[in-house]
C-alpha cells in the first residue's frame, strides 16, 4: 500500500525530512552544472582571438515632410526576417568611409553620400574556432540617386520606413539605439536639400 504524506496531529500535512540520498543528489547535479558552465567559459576564453571590421550607414530623407530611413531584411531558415541597417566588409585598401559607402550602395541601391560620423557598435562571437571582437562603424547618409530595386542579394528586401518607426523596425537593440542617438532632432536640422526629392528616389 502506497504511504501518503504524514500528517501532524492537527491533521496537516507535513514533508519528511529528505534522506541523504536526496540531498547528495541535489549537490552531485549543482556540481555538474557549475562543472559545464565552467568547461564552457574556459573553452571560450580559451580561444584565439582575433578583431574585424564593417561599415554602414544611416540612409535618411524627408519624403511629404517626414524623415525616413532605409533598412534591408533577411530571412534565416524558418525565423522571422531580420531588418538591420546596411553594412558590410572592408576591400583590401579602402578606407572606413569608402568601404561604408560601396557596402549601403550595394546593398540599397542607392547612391549616397556621408553627412557625418555617427557612434560604433562592438560585439564578440566565436568562428571557426576563432573569438572575434567586431567594430561596426556607422556613418549618416543622405541619398543622392539610385534605387532599392537595384540592391544585391545581401538582402531580401529593402524598404524606406518612418524615422519614428525605427523602434519597431530594427531587429537588434544596439541598431535601434544608435538610429535614435543619430537622429536626435534630425527632423529640425538644415541638411543639404536631404538628398534628392524621393520622388526621384526609389
Amino acid at each position: 500500500m502506497a504511504l501518503g504524506p504524514a500528517r501532524s496531529a492537527n491533521g496537516a500535512s507535513e514533508r519528511l525530512p529528505a534522506t541523504r540520498g536526496e540531498h547528495a543528489l541535489g549537490t552531485s547535479e549543482r556540481a555538474r552544472r557549475r562543472g559545464s558552465l565552467e568547461r564552457r567559459i574556459g573553452a571560450v576564453a580559451g580561444l584565439r582571438r582575433t578583431t574585424a571590421s564593417s561599415a554602414g550607414g544611416i540612409v535618411v530623407r524627408r519624403a511629404g515632410g517626414v524623415p525616413q530611413f532605409v533598412a534591408g531584411s533577411r530571412r534565416r531558415e524558418s525565423e522571422a526576417p531580420i531588418w538591420t541597417l546596411p553594412k558590410g566588409t572592408p576591400s583590401p585598401g579602402e578606407t572606413t568611409e569608402q568601404t561604408a559607402l560601396r557596402e549601403v550602395t550595394e546593398e540599397t541601391g542607392l547612391r549616397v553620400r556621408i553627412i557625418e560620423p555617427v557612434d560604433s557598435i562592438a560585439y564578440t562571437f566565436v568562428q571557426r574556432g576563432s573569438r572575434v571582437d567586431k567594430t561596426v562603424f556607422y556613418f549618416l547618409m543622405e541619398p543622392i540617386g539610385g534605387d532599392l530595386a537595384d540592391h544585391d542579394r545581401e538582402f531580401d528586401d529593402v524598404r524606406w520606413f518612418d524615422l519614428a518607426d525605427a523602434g519597431a523596425v530594427l531587429t537588434f537593440d544596439t541598431e535601434r539605439a544608435l538610429v535614435d542617438r543619430a537622429t536626435i532632432g534630425i527632423a529640425d536640422r538644415a541638411l543639404v536639400g536631404w538628398g534628392v526629392p524621393s520622388e526621384t528616389v526609389g
